[in-house]
């Protein structure tokens, strides 16, 4: 792949880089993306009416088991090259922030460590009346489980339809673009605000702005460079080309 030289250089020389990531990065590991995985028993299910509130309140069972089934789908999968190559880049910039809206815990299983998860993480359990992180719980059987503190059902740690994203970490992550002298868009439809911000936040602070996607969206035409590719191919080439092999 030819990746241009203008852009090397800047990458090269860049201090402070942010990168966005989408469910296309984690769609190369074998993960389907949010309606996609929608198969088997749950094909009857609209997953934008079991993500949100107002489901788990109706039947907060049905809740529970469609988001351990996708746990589970989850777990079967590995980081893929896209994603260690986002944990080398790390290593080589002084002050890089990986931002995603993915909620599958691939990018810390690949390595990174600086990582903002805008829509929380599918692995992580929380009390769903004072939305504290809940680590174990008594196994009664009963589905899905209490909070030990305060009795009211545990929930998995994600934003759902009709929630907010979490202010602090919205906050940090525009922080992030703004300061960013390179900013990649990876794998993102660039649709979903107010994520979908970000990399024009960056553009408009006077960072080089990157998008890596295998096809165009709504941003491509806004971003200093586009790679056209997956990012489990163009990441991998686009680190060897600065840092070497």
């Amino acid at each position: 792949m030819e990746i241009p030289q203008a852009l090397v250089s800047a990458l090269k020389n860049a201090r402070r880089v942010a990168v966005l990531t989408g469910a296309g990065i984690s769609a190369e590991s074998g993960i389907p993306t949010f309606r996609e995985a929608q198969t088997g028993l749950w094909a009857r299910y609209d997953p934008a009416e079991l993500a949100t509130p107002q489901a788990f309140r109706r039947n907060p069972r049905l809740v529970w088991e469609w988001y351990q089934w996708r746990r589970e789908l989850i777990a079967q999968a590995e980081p893929n090259p896209g994603h260690l190559a986002l944990a080398r880049m790390e290593q080589h910039i002084p002050d890089f922030t990986l931002i995603t809206q993915n909620v599958d815990g691939l990018h810390r299983r690949a390595g990174s460590q600086n990582i903002i998860e805008l829509h929380g993480n599918i692995t992580r359990t929380k009390c769903s009346q004072e939305h504290i992180l809940i680590d174990t719980w008594e196994e009664t059987g009963e589905v899905p489980p209490r909070c030990p503190r305060c009795r009211a059902f545990l929930r998995p740690d994600v934003v759902w339809f009709h929630e907010s994203l979490p202010a602090d970490a919205l906050q940090e992550a525009f922080e992030a673009a703004k300061k960013a002298q390179v900013f990649l868009s990876i794998g993102t439809s660039a649709v979903v605000q107010p994520a979908a911000s970000l990399p024009l936040t960056a553009r408009q602070s006077g960072a080089v702005t990157v998008e890596i996607n295998p096809a165009p969206t709504l941003i491509t035409e806004s971003m200093s460079f586009v790679l056209t590719g997956p990012a489990g191919a163009v990441l991998p080439e686009l680190c060897r080309q600065v840092w070497g092999a």
